[in-house]
């Protein structure tokens, strides 16, 4: 059966909906019937937290999600007391990646039954910064999900052949269900957004919801932040959390330099 976890009330300064589905349909959390799950999932580039750590959590717990794919989570001088703090402030727990992986972390609700993790570097070109994924295999109830956090580099033709070795991780999870989260760096028409959406579900294209553009949070004018899906995974609604419960615009603006990507989805049993 379904468990809600709401936010805090709405307020006259939350910021309005965008051209998707109103941002109150987004569905809550539940285990189905038949063994399927209804899993929420937020996409967050939170620069290192630092910015405003308290609006950061705030807007996440708003979000009231079931796993939330960092990118750029602290990774220098007490990273993980960073990250634990942030999943106490947030009402989550730790679950990977963090310095380990140049960045991308994983954070679960204790809805989430953790069954393995793995961080992974990816090649480095010289000169350029290191990049990793943070992956995990979950399962809510009888639906198993393949989880993975990216961050993909600035440079173009690295930024491609990141997008590959991401496929390729994905498939290599060996679970048929599996969500991405990440910062692309890249926008939908780009050769690497292409590529990645070519082979996995873009959850924006397929059930748009709140708003679209991501970056930045003042003067929002592209889309370079996606959550996808893959192997059956239902998208449910997905967008930026604009007019959701809880979440304001004045935390939107303090809490990162990029607005997060909150998903709805629908998880088969089984896998």
């Amino acid at each position: 059966m379904a468990a809600e976890r709401a936010g805090r009330p709405a307020s006259d300064t939350e910021v309005p909906a965008g051209p998707g589905a109103a941002a109150a349909e987004l569905p809550a959390s539940a285990t189905e019937a038949d063994g399927s799950a209804v899993v929420r999932v937020l996409s967050y580039n939170i620069r290192s937290m630092r910015d405003d750590q308290a609006a950061l959590a705030r807007v996440i717990r708003a979000c009231a999600p079931d796993l939330v794919l960092v990118q750029e989570a602290p990774r220098f001088f007490r990273w993980r007391k960073a990250a634990e703090r942030l999943a106490r402030a947030s009402g989550l727990v730790y679950v990977t990646g963090g310095a380990t992986t140049a960045g991308p972390l994983v954070l679960a609700h204790l809805r989430a039954h953790v069954e393995r993790t793995e961080d992974v570097l990816l090649p480095r070109t010289p000169g350029l910064h290191q990049r990793g994924l943070a992956t995990a295999v979950v399962r809510f109830a009888a639906a198993r999900l393949g989880v993975v956090s990216c961050h993909l580099s600035l440079d173009p033709r690295e930024r491609y052949g990141q997008a590959g070795l991401l496929l390729e991780r994905v498939a290599a999870l060996g679970v048929p269900h599996a969500v991405v989260g990440g910062d692309l760096n890249d926008r939908p028409d780009g050769r690497s957004f292409r590529r990645i959406a070519a082979t996995l579900d873009d959850g924006w294209a397929a059930a748009p919801w709140g708003g679209e553009f991501t970056s930045t949070p003042h003067r929002p004018r592209q889309r370079i932040d996606a959550v996808f899906g893959a192997g059956g995974v239902e998208f449910l609604g997905c967008g930026v959390p604009r007019g959701l419960p809880g979440v304001r615009a004045e935390d939107l603006r303090a809490a990162s330099d990029h607005l997060p990507v909150l998903s709805a989805l629908r998880v088969p049993a089984g896998g």
